[in-house]
């Protein structure tokens, strides 16, 4: 006779054994929802290509030209505005001169003289580190957002009379962004190598440039990764004035 009794599972197992169903279940369950929502989200494409990304590029680049032909569109209409309102419009010739430099400083009149042209790159392709520095992450061998701005900082802080970054003048509420490795200026998407021109003293813009603690460290990256640095000098360099909006989103004159 065998021992039957003693073989049969006791309480504990036989709730192991109700839960594990249970579970495998709920498993099954939560794999089907997931599957009918890709499928949904997926509306019969497939999720493992890159035509979303490309799509994505070529609305960028679509919107970056509609900003720069309505930039220019602005610009056209604000050189006309400030030929009709240069005819005659009843002001002496003091309150004349205050405007100029008011416009001057605001950025949207053009200036001219001496200038530094900062040019900062990504480091070349396969680049291995120097001797005695680490092996780069990726986060090494590309321009940031604050390496822009370090620079233009430097530029303001050295008397520049005007910035251009890229094909475009900065004033007060231009803000230097970068989104992954493309700077945003202004409604444009940019990409490296970026450039930066100030006009002003060229050798106090230098010395800002050197003085900088910021730079100061973007030139051990150099030193180590191959980040690229030019300055250029220039003997005469006309900046054109700033023509977009000047509107305040986010903040309001005091006063």
């Amino acid at each position: 006779m065998s021992n039957s009794a003693n073989s049969r599972p006791g309480p504990v197992h036989m709730l192991k054994k109700r839960t594990g169903r249970v579970l495998t279940a709920a498993v099954f369950a939560l794999a089907g929802l997931i599957f009918v929502t890709s499928f949904n989200t997926a509306k019969g494409t497939d999720l493992r290509t890159d035509d979303s990304l490309l799509k994505l590029s070529d609305l960028i680049q679509q919107r970056n030209a509609k900003n720069g032909g309505l930039d220019e569109s602005t610009a056209s209409l604000r050189g006309e505005v400030d030929a009709l309102a240069d005819r005659d419009d009843g002001s002496t010739r003091a309150e004349d001169e205050r405007f100029g430099a008011l416009a001057t400083a605001a950025g949207t009149r053009k200036v001219s003289g001496q200038a530094l042209t900062v040019t900062l790159d990504d480091a070349p392709q396969g680049v291995q580190a120097a001797p005695g520095y680490p092996e780069p992450q990726a986060n090494d061998l590309v321009i940031h957002q604050q390496d822009l701005q370090a620079v233009v900082n430097a530029l303001w802080a050295g008397g520049a009379e005007g910035i251009q970054v890229m094909d475009q003048r900065l004033i007060s509420t231009s803000a230097v962004r970068c989104v992954g490795n493309t700077l945003i200026l202004q409604g444009r998407v940019y990409s490296p190598p970026y450039k930066i021109t100030a006009v002003g003293d060229r050798d106090r813009l230098e010395e800002a440039l050197d003085a900088s603690p910021s730079l100061q460290n973007y030139q051990l990256y150099v030193k180590a990764y191959g980040l690229g640095w030019k300055v250029d000098e220039h003997d005469a360099v006309t900046l054109p004035g700033y023509s977009g909006t000047v509107d305040l989103h986010y903040a309001k004159p005091a006063g």
